[in-house]
């Protein structure tokens, strides 16, 4: 396999991306020249770097000044405590903190589940989660909201989580919502703006 088809698959790998446009790719780079790689590599070899995973809510943030293994949302003391937002993948809470139409905290799950999916733990943060909600079921946690996309993977991902707060929600008479139909069958939250991320709060059942 030459570097040529090496990168392609590598490429290829990527979400939403096909053997034709992870191709382009490569013939990109290699149109842009030496100084362009040479930035591209510097930072992919900084991102592990400058880049941690928060300890509360498992989303990736920019370390910064701070030594804190928290991130901003999760140290901002003037959200929400009673509210948590479960979201599928990081790029879903950038988006939701991008419409400013929600102030609580939320939990990134790290995937969503296939339908048919035998191994969810390894998909998905499910024993995390259930910790989180245990603590903050002690610091008044009133809401969860599954914030998931509306294909069939979000769904299938709603369900099983149903099923595994089950008995916590009901140990500590928490509310499971969905976000509201502002978002159409098969929308995905990444894609979404914000007047229909707006609605779909405001709208949650």
């Amino acid at each position: 396999m030459t570097i040529i088809e090496k990168l392609a698959e590598i490429f290829g790998s990527f979400p939403g991306i096909g053997p034709r446009q992870a191709k382009r790719f490569v013939f990109f780079l290699l149109s842009r020249g030496g100084a362009y790689i040479d930035e591209l590599i510097k930072l992919l070899q900084n991102l592990k770097k400058d880049i941690k995973q928060c300890s509360v809510c498992f989303r990736y943030f920019a370390k910064g000044v701070t030594a804190e293994n928290r991130c901003q949302v999760c140290r901002d003391s003037h959200r929400d405590a009673d509210v948590l937002m479960i979201v599928c993948r990081d790029v879903d809470l950038e988006m939701v903190e991008k419409s400013g139409a929600f102030a609580g905290r939320y939990f990134v799950l790290g995937g969503a589940l296939p339908i048919l999916e035998k191994n969810p733990e390894r998909k998905i943060r499910g024993r995390e989660l259930l910790k989180a909600i245990e603590k903050m079921s002690k610091e008044n946690l009133k809401e969860i909201i599954l914030a998931t996309n509306t294909d069939p993977e979000g769904e299938n991902t709603a369900d099983f989580l149903r099923k595994l707060l089950e008995p916590l929600v009901k140990k500590h008479n928490i509310k499971i919502s969905l976000l509201g139909r502002g978002l159409s069958t098969g929308a995905e939250l990444e894609y979404a703006d914000a007047d229909t991320l707006r609605n779909a709060l405001r709208n949650r059942a």
